[in-house]
């Protein structure tokens, strides 16, 4: 494996993310705390390491290579479709992590009732994030690969 291997990485982690908050929220919905507590870390571990891998890669593009992220620029009638869920997806990226670290500090503090309201924020927008990762890489590196 190589650090070029890190995108495809970087979507099979916020899709094994995705699976595991789909999972969490399904078993907390019907009373499985346990399961749902599970779920939950293995969705934070699993995006702890896709932190890791992400900054790893475009850290190695920077620092190694001298290039910046990989552009999307063909097909040109498709770029802006493509730039509205970057553009969507990287901010609430950066939001997430404070999210998600407050809405598991406030479970395991057992806080539930304070976790429960910020969680209801945490979780939609944990999804959307894991979602669009994968369909990001799908477009820029699958669909219309980008030289």
């Amino acid at each position: 494996m190589s650090v070029f291997d890190l995108p495809a990485v970087n979507a099979s982690l916020n899709g094994l993310s995705a699976v595991f908050l789909g999972f969490g929220y399904y078993f907390i919905r019907r009373g499985r705390r346990t399961a749902h507590h599970n779920c939950m870390i293995a969705a934070f571990v699993i995006s702890i390491l896709f932190l890791i891998c992400y900054l790893t890669y475009h850290g190695y593009l920077a620092y190694a290579l001298h290039r910046g992220p990989t552009r999307f620029e063909n097909p040109a009638w498709f770029r802006p479709i493509y730039l509205t869920i970057l553009w969507t997806h990287t901010p609430l990226a950066v939001v997430i992590v404070p999210l998600a670290i407050m809405s598991l500090s406030r479970a395991f503090q057992q806080r539930f009732d304070a976790h429960k309201r910020i969680a209801r924020w945490t979780w939609p927008l944990w999804m959307y994030v894991s979602v669009t990762g994968v369909v990001i890489y799908l477009l820029l590196y699958r669909i219309f690969p980008q030289r």
